[in-house]
């Protein structure tokens, strides 16, 4: 059993004097070499995607384990070639703290255990990448980057779409405004989910469909109009499945407004398997159709140049070998905990419009 988020803030000041500046993880640092990394929880994504992805990565390699299931960590050794005794459970972050071999911690638990993982990986003296959405609340969020700012590491969220080149265009054409401002953006995405996991518990994932699939259509929002929404509007959908969406939302409707005057309508739901979007400017338009946001095979094209193709390629390589470069070489970094704060301010200010029936003006400070 993991210790308390109480239990963590309690103990990271001691634990980041000991080991934030410690020479050998400063030394692996400033090497050059690949860094070490250990994956904190190994449910399906971890096992599915991350581990895979690390078997191709060039600037970060898996040194290590955190689980609460001895068995999968001794799996993923035996496939990577690390030592079994870098294997640990969620309360052994002082042997965390002691392993100069590793480098980086990649929280993969459920949402709502992010930040006492988080906060306890800066105290044990290593950078974090932090899977999203970034936490449950603003509060966790903020707590997460004084805990990384303390300890004098870096935090970044598992944005992997920043990474791909398919949603890479969509910045470009943002930022150099090629089609003019994009000022209308819709987007759905969703899937049916069937089974009772964890994600339909409040305590874990913190909301519904919304935590998980939407976020990914309020950043790709974001993405287009190469800013913040200033305001938000939003209805939960009535339940079709009553008795087993009995803690979160099972669908919702959201309006994004921003400063210039785009707007992005967008649907989620764990009732429909939909992922669409389409961002229009004035003289052109970028259009995804099934799938969108996938981690691979995109179906992506825009007005001029017809679909999109960039070859195969893994996401969560480009993503991590992205990260690791820049905590490596202390270059820029383009998913910060800052990002991840924004976009929980918005997913903040969506449940509180749901929960008045009224328009939430947004504040990021």
């Amino acid at each position: 059993m993991s210790p308390t988020r109480r239990s963590f803030l309690g103990t990271i000041g001691g634990l980041a004097a000991g080991y934030a500046l410690a020479p050998a993880l400063r030394a692996a640092e400033a090497s050059g070499k690949p860094l070490g990394l250990a994956l904190c929880g190994l449910g399906g994504y971890s096992n599915g995607e991350l581990a895979p992805a690390l078997l191709e990565t060039k600037n970060v390699k898996l040194v290590a384990a955190i689980t609460g299931t001895h068995a999968k960590g001794v799996k993923l050794a035996k496939l990577h070639g690390f030592d079994e005794a870098n294997i640990y459970a969620y309360d052994q972050w002082d042997k965390v703290a002691a392993n100069p071999a590793i480098d980086i911690v990649y929280v993969v638990t459920p949402p709502g255990i992010h930040a006492q993982n988080v906060i306890a990986a800066f105290g044990a003296g290593k950078h974090v990448i932090c899977e999203k959405p970034m936490a449950t609340s603003v509060d966790d969020c903020d707590a997460m980057i004084a805990a990384g700012k303390k300890a004098g590491k870096r935090l970044a969220i598992g944005y992997r779409l920043h990474y791909d080149p398919y949603h890479q265009e969509l910045v470009r054409l943002a930022k150099s405004q090629e089609f003019g401002p994009f000022m209308k953006m819709t987007s759905a995405n969703g899937f049916t989910l069937g089974r009772k996991v964890w994600r339909i518990e409040k305590k874990l994932a913190g909301g519904g469909a919304l935590m998980d699939m939407g976020i990914y259509s309020i950043h790709g929002c974001c993405m287009a109009a190469d800013a913040n929404p200033v305001a938000v509007t939003a209805k939960e959908l009535p339940k079709t499945r009553p008795e087993f969406f009995t803690e979160v939302e099972e669908s919702m409707e959201i309006k994004l407004e921003f400063a210039n005057g785009a707007v992005a309508d967008i649907w989620t739901g764990y009732n429909a398997n939909r992922s669409e979007f389409y961002a229009e400017a004035a003289k052109g338009w970028y259009k995804g159709v099934s799938p969108v946001f996938s981690y691979r095979k995109l179906n992506i094209s825009t007005s001029t140049k017809g679909r999109l193709d960039f070859g195969v390629f893994r996401q969560q390589q480009r993503h991590m070998d992205g990260v690791a470069a820049a905590f490596r070489d202390n270059q820029p970094l383009v998913v910060t905990g800052e990002l991840g704060r924004r976009d929980m301010v918005i997913i903040g200010g969506i449940y509180e419009s749901i929960k008045t029936g009224k328009k939430v003006e947004l504040k990021y400070a």
